[in-house]
């Protein structure tokens, strides 16, 4: 069995080929039962353990296996940290293990990259990040293989690290960090979320007419990013229905307060790619992406590492 490390990852998921292989899956679909959600009590506070198992029907198998401190961020170390084994499918025998966070950390960046290529205006290219963690820089990158970003702008609750994700990418954007949140959600095309907030940080009212939101960070139901009055005022899509309804507290909890429906959503990935569901309604419609991760991604994700690494000489 090999074993796949964070730079080989990196080296092998190259922005366009990442988002074409996950249109494929999405669209052709795979096996994907419901991930196993886990709290874990610390003595520094609450983790979670996530597997998450998927399979082609007649093709590879794998798992993940994701644990997600959030306290992390108190001792400079990433929220996430896993591992992936893929297998092949005829006989079960595993083949790799892979680096699970980076190969998090790509697929969910290239998800919401794939949500904005078929949601976002095609002109648009001013991005807000709200978020400065080691998914950032990932949905930077990501955004701008999909659409011509220009501008970069950056929030985060701790300034300084805003402003080194800024300087980082000075050289290939115009980018700043920024303090007043609400003046640069109302100048942004497209917004992208990724944090583990449990308050609303983007309001409705903040929104342009034409404004991509993508909510990626908030995983879990009483998590959220957003209040209610985005997902009132947005087309709202989402990654899948599954997750939608069991983990997106985003979602959950605008229903909860009355303000959305289930009944609302425009519809997940999957149909949105094969035309069973249209995409944004018209250059002023203002769309919504909800993302809490799905087994699919993991699995089209490392079956590219997988036979980029093969086809390696």
């Amino acid at each position: 069995m090999r074993i796949i490390d964070a730079d080989s990852v990196a080296a092998a998921l190259a922005w366009p080929a990442l988002v074409e292989r996950l249109a494929a899956t999405f669209r052709e679909g795979v096996e994907s039962p419901p991930r196993h959600h886990h709290a874990m009590h610390r003595p520094d506070g609450e983790a979670t353990l996530l597997l998450m198992p998927a399979w082609e029907r007649a093709g590879y198998i794998g798992v993940k296996m994701v644990n997600v401190f959030p306290q992390n961020a108190d001792h400079g170390l990433p929220a996430i940290a896993g591992v992936y084994l893929l297998s092949e499918g005829e006989h079960g025998r595993p083949l790799a293990c892979i680096d699970g966070s980076e190969l998090t950390r790509r697929r969910t960046a290239a998800a919401s990259a794939l949500a904005a290529r078929e949601l976002a205006r095609a002109d648009a290219e001013s991005l807000l990040v709200v978020g400065t963690g080691k998914l950032a820089p990932m949905v930077i990158e990501a955004h701008a293989a999909v659409r011509p970003i220009r501008r970069v702008r950056i929030w985060g609750r701790h300034p300084d690290k805003a402003e080194r994700l800024a300087a980082e990418y000075a050289d290939r954007f115009d980018t700043a960090a920024v303090t007043d949140l609400e003046a640069a959600a109302r100048e942004a095309d497209l917004i992208s979320c990724v944090t583990l907030s449990s308050e609303p940080l983007i309001r409705g009212d903040w929104l342009s007419p034409g404004t991509h939101l993508d909510l990626i960070g908030a995983f879990r139901p009483t998590m959220r990013e957003t209040d209610a009055e985005c997902l009132r005022r947005g087309e709202v899509f989402v990654d899948t229905y599954a997750g939608a309804r069991g983990e997106a507290g985003d979602i959950l909890q605008a229903v909860d307060e009355g303000a959305f429906a289930f009944d609302a959503l425009r519809g997940e990935l999957a149909e949105l790619l094969d035309g069973r569901k249209p995409g944004r309604s018209g250059d002023q419609a203002i769309t919504v992406f909800k993302s809490v991760g799905a087994s699919l991604e993991d699995l089209a994700a490392a079956i590219e590492v997988w036979e980029r690494q093969e086809a390696s000489p």
